[in-house]
């Protein structure tokens, strides 16, 4: 399905293609390229628009691209030992002119009087000469001529790749067309192989965007059918049949000290569908931070609990761990629900008791950190899976606490809102919940953006706040000096929250060089008030509830993406207090300056996204753009959605059966 094969129905190999030794193979490897369709799917990453200038409407510096006649033989100088330069004139026509070009004496035995070149480089108008960077030795014209460009390395030019390109294009081989029939007649679209061929030799620019359009349109409908074949197929999955006395969970929830917002409820009651349903739950709750995800994970829990099945809760970290632990036994108190925490600090007779519970079934629910997933940890009837922060673990970590149990329902839980475009992509095999409504009671964060002149204001106010015997977060960027740089390191940082503030307070410091045994006793001292100024990096935990914390100080704040801000900005405002946080920056501060207007999570990932793609978005860099080869979700989001109602279409109709037989085996093959 996904191949390149020749005319005999072989399949080609680099090594067929002519002029491309083992060296050039290696150079390729580099790239990526390891094989012939990586070349051809190996996209320019732009494309230089080559046409006659016409010279008197250039202006003193301006690019000209001009052909001519050589007049001279070129006159080569030598300087600084290894530098040359190198002089001769042109005929346009129109004008006589005087060419320079540096390091390219080479060339020299091919500027031949009466000979036709052209010439791209800096038109100097008041002296009448060109600095050129590139000299082609063909004939220009007054058409237009479109040059892909690619990304290139060391050993190997644009010029190459393109020639190995055009040797596959012009060969024999026969290029499968992954769109199906159905969408090619009713979207007119042309042969795959034309469609490759235009993409890296284009005819004019409209045949160009044509076949650009028709090339993603593929790349993004293979993607989206991986996505909804792992959606339906996990739906087929039979899951645990489940009764449930709905009135017992209605009487919890009119139990509990606080009144669920709309958002909230929604996501229970589309949960207790997943869980009621006789397939297996397989959904997302993305959720802005403080927006109460953790109550919904305790109801479903419980849910799980009056069906009459174990339940595990798996957390990034020690100190969300047992803050989850702490928060559900609060909650559990007046029941009888035997609840328990594991952890790498467990000790072995306590954690062997755990084990000895968890496979007798004596234990309902079992909060921890990646210990839940230990070998010797073996469940009864694990009928439920939560994992929180669920980007922050491996899928191989996610999969293995689910193999625990026989088909148990699964529940993520994310701090980090996203994009719709962004969760079509990357959650788009998820059944995905969003609670945006805040807790009632819940005050905005006031923030504000300060520049390197503010630091004495924003010294007072934190003053302010530890004054009223509130905490701190203070966040830098980087943890060593860099001599390029002048921005603030931790260090440094710290020093200078000593000056202003030891003789008073302490100051902690916190980073990811730290053990992680330093980490948890610094933040466990942070949340006990035995620190009341937190100097930290972006290791500051996300969920980590340290409720008398009300300012985050972020400086160097530009060098973040909004998204991350906000993530770090939600360490703070954990409580009824009004809490604040102060961007410290001397760049970009109109970017920043939406944070001064919004708390709202789900509207800042979406101006991050426009604003930053999704490359970097929320501080995890991604490998590419989704790793696809043409696509970018930002600048395609309409085509993205169209191709998303194309492919739910098309695996209803009965022709889309062997479609998606391919699509399972080349699933299964990577």
């Amino acid at each position: 399905m996904f191949g390149i094969i020749n005319k005999e129905g072989d399949k080609m190999n680099l090594s067929d293609i002519k002029g491309l030794g083992n060296v050039g193979i290696s150079h390729l490897k580099k790239l990526g390229i390891e094989s012939p369709k990586d070349l051809i799917e190996f996209s320019p990453f732009r494309y230089d628009f080559i046409k006659r200038s016409n010279i008197y409407e250039l202006k003193q510096d301006d690019k000209i691209i001009i052909d001519g006649v050589v007049e001279n033989i070129p006159n080569i100088y030598f300087f600084n030992r290894k530098m040359d330069k190198m002089t001769f004139k042109i005929n346009t026509g129109e004008k006589l002119l005087t060419v320079t070009i540096f390091n390219r004496r080479f060339l020299k035995d091919k500027i031949i009087i009466g000979r036709i070149i052209t010439i791209i480089g800096k038109y100097d108008k008041e002296h009448n000469t060109i600095v050129a960077n590139d000299i082609r030795f063909e004939k220009l014209g007054n058409s237009l001529k479109i040059e892909p460009v690619y990304h290139t390395t060391a050993g190997i030019s644009n010029k190459k790749i393109e020639n190995y390109i055009n040797s596959i294009i012009d060969s024999n081989i026969e290029i499968k067309n992954n769109i199906p029939n159905y969408f090619i007649n009713k979207y007119k679209f042309i042969d795959k192989k034309e469609a490759i061929k235009y993409l890296h030799k284009p005819l004019d620019l409209k045949v160009l965007n044509r076949c650009i359009l028709e090339l993603k349109y593929e790349e993004l409908f293979l993607f989206m059918s991986k996505m909804y074949y792992l959606k339906t197929r996990k739906k087929k999955i039979d899951g645990i049949e489940r009764k449930i006395d709905y009135s017992k969970l209605e009487e919890f929830i009119n139990n509990l000290p606080f009144t669920l917002t709309t958002d909230q409820e929604k996501t229970i009651n589309d949960i207790y569908e997943d869980m009621t349903s006789n397939k297996v739950m397989n959904r997302l709750v993305q959720g802005d931070v403080g927006s109460g995800k953790t109550i919904v994970a305790i109801c479903t829990i419980y849910l799980n609990y009056l069906s009459g099945y174990q339940s595990a809760m798996m957390a990034p970290t020690e100190i969300l761990a047992v803050q989850h632990y702490e928060n559900i036994k609060k909650l559990f108190k007046d029941y009888n629900i035997n609840i328990r925490l594991i952890t790498g600090k467990t000790k072995t007779s306590e954690k062997k008791e755990i084990c000895a519970g968890l496979e007798d079934g004596s234990i309902n629910i079992v909060i921890g950190t990646h210990a839940l997933i230990s070998e010797n940890v073996k469940y009864n009837n694990l009928g439920l899976v939560i994992t929180d922060e669920q980007h922050r673990f491996g899928v191989n970590q996610r999969g293995t606490l689910k193999s625990k149990g026989i088909n148990p329902d699964i529940l993520y839980l994310s701090a980090t809102p996203i994009p719709r475009t962004y969760a079509l992509t990357l959650y788009g095999d998820m059944d995905v919940s969003s609670i945006k409504t805040m807790p009632n009671g819940r005050k905005n964060i006031e923030t504000y953006v300060k520049t390197g002149k503010d630091i004495k204001d924003v010294l007072m106010m934190m003053y302010g706040q530890l004054r009223e015997d509130h905490q701190i977060y203070v966040v830098a960027p980087l943890i060593e000096e860099n001599e390029n740089s002048n921005i603030e390191n931790i260090n440094d940082l710290y020093e200078k929250m000593q000056r202003a503030f030891g003789k008073k307070y302490n100051i902690g410091m916190l980073h990811g060089k730290l053990k992680n045994s330093e980490k948890e006793q610094i933040m466990d001292d942070f949340k006990n008030k035995k620190i009341h100024i937190l100097v930290a990096t972006t290791v500051v935990e996300v969920g980590v509830d340290v409720k008398n914390a009300t300012m985050m100080v972020i400086f160097d704040a530009y060098r973040f993406g909004l998204s991350t801000l906000h993530q770090l900005r939600g360490r703070v405002g954990r409580n009824d207090l009004q809490s604040y946080c102060i961007l410290v920056s001397d760049k970009e501060t109109k970017r920043l300056n939406i944070l001064e207007k919004t708390n709202d999570g789900f509207k800042i990932s979406e101006e991050d996204f426009l604003l930053r793609g999704s490359g970097d978005l929320f501080g995890i860099r991604q490998s590419g753009d989704m790793l696809f080869k043409l696509s970018n979700l930002k600048n395609d989001y309409k085509l993205l959605l169209k191709v998303k109602d194309d492919v739910e279409e098309y695996f209803k109709l009965p022709e889309s059966i062997d479609f998606q037989k391919d699509i399972e085996i080349n699933i299964n093959l990577n």
